[in-house]
């Protein structure tokens, strides 16, 4: 396969994929307006951080799948893939060290107030009166929003600081959040209420837009810390700039919203910029052992993707069929036996919405089982037993 990486990867994730036999173009310098151009004839495409819209992937005649080397996939026109066939994958997990590490830092820093300590030394300033105001961590409550993987690891994190820590997720039961040893929230709500510290940890969906908005800030005590380390579109910013402003909420954020695309960029939001008591150009999962991670992860994939066609960690799949009801035909391996059976559902106005054939042992005989949008009438299933090499077609 011919494979474009439009990010700065592992060369160890090239080597292993040039040895597995695969034609590797890597160009880590494109920008999201230069892939449609660039994609050619590839039929698997990795990113990073490069943003691939509608028009690369239709520019992409061979593309079959896209690799996000990371978790989220909200730089991808997931719309526009499905649209074409084109599976998505992600490297879930692989990150989440680096950026639960982030987390804690930009914490700490916040608590401390460190960069601004560290901009006035650089500018001959010594401020020891200033800075040497800070609350401290210990025993101090850390609420956490949004209990994955990286919300996890931050939990063992904060506990070995002899935190207290309370929890909300979506999935997050009073008996999950007891096997964890944490404070159950029933709301984000009452999160906000109890924290001295909250940290954000929430993909970038719908339903999560804004979702840290005056509402939610008015419930934050006065001085209490709030990191991001997700994405910056479940944040309101301009809410945010206001509750710094009337109740001196120290933020730290790794991301922001309508973040610059690529490596090196102007960042034009600077009056955000100096609201921010630390701040990061979204770098959580950029160390080291988390980039071997995911290049080990990406090959992993193109690897099962070459030898099944079938990917792993697809996000773009749909997750439940519409299908009304199997048809399950039994069948000698002969050529051109199922062609005969789509046929006739074809004849039917009948569509296939998931098909699955498997070979038994000595590989004289199959069983298909398809899912259809509609029931065959007893005379579409009566001519697809006239088969000369069915052995037995029924509905389940």
């Amino acid at each position: 396969m011919k494979i474009l990486i439009a990010d700065k990867m592992s060369k160890s994730a090239v080597t292993a994929l040039e040895k597995l036999g695969h034609t590797v173009i890597s160009n880590p310098d494109l920008k999201a307006e230069e892939l449609p151009g660039a994609i050619g004839d590839a039929e698997v495409l990795i990113v990073r951080s490069t943003k691939v819209i509608a028009d690369t992937i239709a520019a992409g005649k061979n593309l079959s799948l896209i690799i996000r080397a990371g978790a989220g996939v909200n730089t991808i026109d997931l719309a526009k893939a499905s649209e074409v066939g084109v599976y998505v994958t992600n490297c879930p997990g692989k990150n989440t060290e680096a950026v639960a590490e982030l987390a804690l830092g930009l914490m700490i820093a916040a608590d401390r107030r460190i960069a601004d300590a560290t901009a006035d030394l650089r500018a001959g300033k010594w401020r020891k009166k200033e800075y040497g105001k800070a609350a401290g961590l210990k025993d101090r409550t850390l609420g956490i929003i949004g209990v994955g993987a990286i919300g996890k690891a931050l939990i063992v994190r904060a506990k070995a600081l002899e935190m207290n820590v309370i929890a909300w997720s979506r999935s997050l039961t009073p008996e999950k959040a007891k096997e964890l040893g944490v404070g159950f929230c029933a709301t984000p709500a009452d999160v906000a209420k109890a924290a001295d510290a909250i940290s954000l940890h929430l993909a970038a969906k719908p339903e999560t837009k804004n979702m840290i908005n005056a509402e939610f800030l008015a419930q934050m005590k006065p001085g209490a810390i709030l990191v991001n380390t997700a994405r910056g579109e479940i944040v309101d910013w301009a809410a945010l700039k206001e509750a710094v402003a009337s109740k001196n909420i120290r933020v730290a954020s790794d991301v922001f919203a309508g973040e610059p695309a690529g490596g090196e960029a102007p960042f034009e939001d600077t009056a955000l910029a100096e609201t921010l008591v630390a701040a990061t150009p979204h770098i959580g999962a950029s160390t080291d052992q988390a980039s071997e991670a995911i290049a080990t992860e990406a090959v992993r994939i193109v690897k099962v993707f070459s030898e099944t066609g079938s990917p792993p960690n697809v996000v773009n799949v749909r997750q439940k069929t519409t299908a009304v009801t199997n048809l399950v035909v039994r069948h000698y391996n002969k050529v051109g036996v199922m062609a005969a059976v789509l046929d006739l559902l074809r004849g039917a106005q009948i569509n296939v919405e998931e098909m699955e054939n498997l070979i038994f042992e000595g590989g004289l005989a199959a069983s298909c089982t398809l899912k259809l949008d509609k029931k065959p009438d007893a005379e579409v299933i009566a001519k697809i037993n006239e088969g000369e090499h069915i052995i037995c077609a029924v509905l389940k």
